[in-house]
C-alpha cells in the first residue's frame, strides 16, 4: 500500500494548497474532580459551572466528578486549545477545596458503588442519560468508567472534498464519496493506531485501588505495593482493564462500508443480550437499572478506537443522522491525557495526529477481512502492555515487525503530507513533529509512558504522589490565571443561560418515560 501520488500532486497545486487550511477540529476533554488528599470528590457538579445537560462546553461523562470539556469546532488550532485553557481556568476558579486530576487513570478510588453518577435532572432526555450510566455502571464496573481520555474531531472542508471528488472522477454524489473515503480513513487508522498508543500512551502505571478484587497482569512498581504497571506498558486505558469488553468482543464491526457498519451496531442494540438480563431494566421498586438488555444500550457504548460521525438532530440517535446525512467528520478516541500538558494536549500532538490522519486518508486503503481484524486486535494488545519492548513484534499480512522498523516507515511515508500542511498553514510544526517523533520511535525512554515510569522512580514516589505532583503545579498555574473581563463574563453566562435552558426543558409537558424510551428506540428498526 502506498500513498496516491496523483492526489497528492494534485494538493501539492499552489492553487489546491489552500483547502488544506480548512480543516475543522473540535477537543473533547475528560478530567477528574479530586479532593485535596486525592480521592474522588464526592460533590455534586458545581451549580457555579452550569447545568451539565444544557452547557455547550463544560459538562460530566460517567460521573459527576468526571468533567468534560468540550471545545467549539474551529479551523485554528491556537483557538481550539485556546478555548481548552479558559475551561480550565474558569473552572479551577469555581472549585471549592478540590483539584482536576492530571492523569488517564485515576486518583485513589474507594468501592466500585462509592462512584457517583451523573444526573441530568427529570427530564426525560434527562433521565435517559443518567439511566445509560447506571447501565454502564452495572455492565463494566463504575471504576471503569472513572477513566479519562482526549477525543479529536476531525473533518476537511467541502472545498477539498470536491477536488478530491474532481481528481478522481468520481460517479458518488458528493456526501457518499466522502462518507467512502472517511471510511477509507477509518480502516487505516485502524490498521496504524498502535503507533499513537506508542506515541502518546501516558497510562503505564495504576493506583492499586483501581484494581482492587479485579484480575489483572500488572506487577507492583519498583518494590511499591500501592502502585502497579506493565513493565513495557503504554496505554493500560486502551487494553482490558480500560475501555475493552469481553462481551463486546463477540461483536465484530464492519468498517468496509456505512450500510454495514449501521447494521450491525443496530443488530447490537436490538438483540438481547442473556448476562445483562440478571440486572433486569427496572427493578423491584420500579427504578431503571440500564435502558435495555441488549448487548449495546445505544450506540455509543461501542467501545471504538475512532467513530464515523454526524451531528445529530435534536432527539435524533447518532445512527439515524449518520443514514441520513453520511459520515461528517471522525471522532479519535484512543488519545490518553498528557499529563505534562495543562490541558491535557499540545499543539506538537496536534500537528502529528492531522498528519497521520491525512495519511490515513491518502494512502491506499483495502477492505479490511477477518484475518486483519484479528491482527488489529492483537496489535492493540501488544501496544498497550509491550509496547516499549524492543522485542516485541507486531503481527502484519507479510510476519512480524518490531514497532522501531514499522512506525519508522510510517512517519517517512507521512513526510510528503507533513511538508504539504506545513507550506499551506506557513509554519514548520508539521515536519518538526514527525521529526520529534521519529526519536521518540527509535528510543522507547521518550514516550510519555516511559517518562512517567522513570521520573516516578527518580523521584521515589507511587503513581498516585507522581500524578498528584502534576495536578497540583497544572491547577496553580490556572489558579494563578484567573478569567477577566469579557472571558469570564462569557463563562458566566454561559453556566446561567445552561441552567436557565435546563430548567425550561423540565417545565415542558412531556410523555410517560416508557413511551419517550420505545419513540427513541423506534428509530433503530430501518437499519436492521
Amino acid at each position: 500500500m502506498s500513498l496516491d501520488q496523483t492526489l497528492l500532486s494534485a494538493l501539492n497545486n499552489k492553487a489546491n494548497r489552500p483547502l488544506i487550511t480548512g480543516i475543522l477540529r473540535g477537543i473533547e476533554k475528560e478530567s477528574l474532580r479530586i479532593q485535596p488528599d486525592g480521592q474522588l470528590a464526592m460533590s455534586p457538579h458545581p451549580q457555579t459551572l452550569g447545568a451539565a445537560m444544557t452547557h455547550p462546553q463544560i459538562t460530566t461523562d460517567f460521573s459527576e466528578a468526571l468533567l468534560e470539556f468540550i471545545t467549539a469546532p474551529s479551523h485554528r488550532l491556537d483557538e481550539v486549545l485556546g478555548q481548552l485553557q479558559q475551561q480550565h481556568r474558569f473552572t479551577v476558579s469555581q472549585l471549592k477545596n478540590e483539584l482536576l486530576w492530571a492523569t488517564s487513570m485515576p486518583c485513589m478510588l474507594g468501592s466500585n458503588d462509592e462512584v457517583p453518577v451523573a444526573h441530568y435532572g427529570n427530564s426525560n432526555v434527562g433521565r435517559m442519560k443518567t439511566y445509560y450510566r447506571y447501565g454502564l455502571g452495572h455492565r463494566y464496573g463504575r471504576k471503569m468508567q472513572t477513566i479519562a481520555g482526549i477525543h479529536y474531531n476531525f473533518s476537511l472542508p467541502s472545498a477539498f472534498w470536491a477536488m478530491l471528488h474532481s481528481q478522481e472522477n468520481s460517479s458518488l454524489d458528493l456526501q457518499q464519496y466522502k462518507t467512502e473515503r472517511y471510511f477509507d480513513l477509518i480502516r487505516n487508522f485502524r490498521r496504524y493506531f498502535w503507533l499513537l498508543l506508542y506515541l502518546f500512551g501516558a497510562s503505564p502505571a495504576v493506583c492499586r485501588s483501581f484494581v482492587n478484587g479485579q484480575a489483572h497482569h500488572l506487577s507492583p512498581f519498583n518494590g511499591d505495593q500501592h502502585s502497579l504497571h506493565a513493565r513495557y506498558g503504554t496505554s493500560l486505558r486502551m487494553g482490558d482493564l480500560g475501555y475493552q469488553s469481553n462481551a463486546q468482543k463477540s461483536l465484530t464491526v464492519c468498517y468496509n462500508e456505512l450500510d454495514n457498519y449501521l447494521h450491525t451496531l443496530t443488530e447490537a442494540i436490538n438483540t438481547p443480550y442473556e448476562p445483562y438480563r440478571a440486572y433486569g431494566t427496572v427493578d423491584s421498586e420500579g427504578d431503571y437499572q440500564q435502558l435495555t438488555t441488549s448487548l449495546l444500550q445505544i450506540e455509543n457504548e461501542f467501545y471504538s478506537t475512532i467513530r464515523p460521525k454526524r451531528t445529530a438532530r435534536s432527539g435524533e440517535t447518532a445512527l439515524g443522522a449518520l443514514h441520513q446525512r453520511g459520515v461528517e467528520y471522525i471522532e479519535v478516541r484512543c488519545l490518553d491525557i498528557n499529563p505534562y500538558s495543562p490541558i491535557g494536549i499540545s499543539a506538537e500532538q496536534v500537528h502529528f495526529i492531522d498528519t497521520f490522519l491525512l495519511y490515513c486518508l491518502l494512502k491506499d486503503s483495502p477492505k479490511t477481512n477477518c484475518d486483519e481484524y484479528e491482527r488489529m486486535q492483537k496489535n492493540q494488545e501488544l501496544t498497550v502492555y509491550r509496547g516499549r519492548d524492543p522485542e516485541m513484534k507486531l503481527l502484519c499480512a507479510e510476519g512480524e515487525r518490531s514497532i522501531a522498523d514499522w512506525g519508522s516507515e510510517l512517519i517517512s511515508e507521512m513526510a510528503p503530507l507533513a511538508e504539504l500542511l506545513d507550506q499551506a498553514y506557513k509554519i514548520e510544526g508539521h515536519s518538526q513533529a514527525l521529526a520529534d517523533q521519529l526519536e521518540v520511535v527509535n528510543k522507547p525512554e521518550l514516550t510519555p509512558s516511559g517518562r512517567i515510569l522513570q521520573g516516578m522512580k527518580q523521584q521515589g514516589k507511587s503513581f498516585y504522589q507522581y500524578a498528584m505532583g502534576l495536578a497540583e503545579q497544572h491547577n496553580q498555574s490556572f489558579a494563578d490565571n484567573p478569567l477577566s473581563g469579557n472571558d469570564l463574563d462569557r463563562y458566566e453566562t454561559l453556566a446561567i443561560n445552561s441552567l436557565a435552558d435546563q430548567k425550561k426543558i423540565e417545565a415542558q409537558e412531556e410523555p410517560s418515560f416508557e413511551d419517550y424510551l420505545a419513540s427513541f428506540y423506534q428509530q433503530y428498526q430501518p437499519f436492521q
